[in-house]
């Protein structure tokens, strides 16, 4: 008990709740500045995303691939890699799951999901790998070659689409083989037939992998050490070099194992896209939230996916702008990112506190 308190006081627990807290404050005095009710506004969010076995299965659906893609950003960032390119891993994710769940005929449904989300997977991580081998061999800042791999994935994506797949007459992909969906039919049916899948599953399972990897093997060890400093690291007998990729290629298999999950899961297709569906950049700020540790990017994503999917509520039923949660979670953002205020905000509490401990 003692511990779990302890937890619940530490300045990594407590600083992201006022965070949020501070964040949803702000997108209040918005709303009363715009004229609305904030009120009205969080409830009609709230009502939208649980009032309903639909809205609560199509928010799950919304939050999965946010916590894979939030863990692709961490993972690296653990690492001392700026990850930018989960956008692009995402898309060759997808596409590699779509080749193979669309051209594979006669396979069993045991064989042929798990091989698709895995072809998803390798993919994704063999793109984030071109960005780390370029770092470790190179020295190309990742920043700028995940940034052009983003954009480079987007049109082989279409292409291969376009060119390989596509349906005569539609904008899209052939439908994937029912032998490789990952749709959970008889959990869709008592929901409302929300898209829900098993990649909701594979995703919390994902998040304990990156936990005890990173921080009960070696080489999270070693990929920590190196994110820490490189320069002592490699004085240490560790390979650096290695390590960025290794770092780059797991990372990169998170957010390819998203986009496997929405072809698989959720569209049972893959569209011609004329921009980025903007996953991978969400995921970014579902790292933040959660200060890459995977059960925060949990929470981080569940905060997320209540706040995009809710905002339809507040548009439709509260006549509140959904931009305004857009608001609200770059005010969250913010407010993570620049803990000086919210520990402004707590001095009075922590002095109160250190007061009583003393008397």
């Amino acid at each position: 008990m003692n511990n779990i308190l302890k937890a619940i006081t530490k300045d990594s627990f407590v600083l992201p709740i006022v965070a949020i807290i501070m964040g949803l404050i702000l997108g209040a005095i918005v709303m009363l500045i715009g004229g609305y009710n904030p009120i009205d506004a969080y409830s009609a969010l709230l009502t939208r995303v649980y009032g309903d076995p639909y809205d609560f299965g199509e928010a799950i659906r919304e939050m999965t691939p946010l916590i894979m893609t939030g863990m692709a950003f961490a993972f690296a960032a653990r690492a001392g890699l700026f990850n930018i390119g989960g956008e692009g891993q995402f898309l060759i994710g997808m596409t590699a799951a779509t080749v193979v769940a669309v051209n594979l005929h006669g396979l069993p449904a045991y064989i042929h999901a798990p091989l698709a989300i895995i072809a998803g997977a390798v993919f994704g991580g063999l793109w984030a790998a071109i960005a780390g081998f370029l770092k470790a061999v190179r020295g190309v800042n990742e920043v700028i070659s995940c940034i052009m791999l983003n954009w480079i994935g987007l049109y082989l994506a279409n292409f291969v689409i376009n060119h390989f797949m596509l349906l005569q007459g539609q904008n899209r992909s052939e439908d994937i083989q029912p032998s490789a969906s990952i749709a959970i039919m008889w959990l869709s049916e008592m929901m409302g037939n929300a898209r829900v899948h098993w990649g909701t599953a594979i995703a919390l399972a994902a998040a304990v992998f990156f936990y005890v990897f990173m921080w009960k093997t070696k080489q999270g060890y070693e990929l920590r050490a190196v994110g820490f400093n490189q320069d002592a690291s490699k004085y240490a007998g560790m390979n650096v070099n290695r390590n960025i990729v290794k770092a780059m290629f797991i990372s990169g298999m998170f957010a390819g194992l998203a986009g496997s999950f929405e072809v698989l899961g959720v569209f049972q297709y893959q569209s011609v896209m004329a921009s980025s569906p903007g996953t991978g950049f969400d995921g970014i700020a579902v790292a933040l939230i959660g200060l890459n540790n995977p059960f925060g990017i949990i929470l981080g994503s569940i905060l997320f996916g209540t706040l995009t999917y809710g905002s339809a509520g507040m548009s439709f039923s509260a006549d509140v702008p959904p931009e305004i949660v857009r608001i609200v979670i770059g005010a969250i953002i913010f407010f993570i990112a620049a803990q000086g205020i919210v520990r402004w905000v707590l001095k009075p509490f922590y002095a109160k506190r250190k007061k009583e401990k003393v008397l």
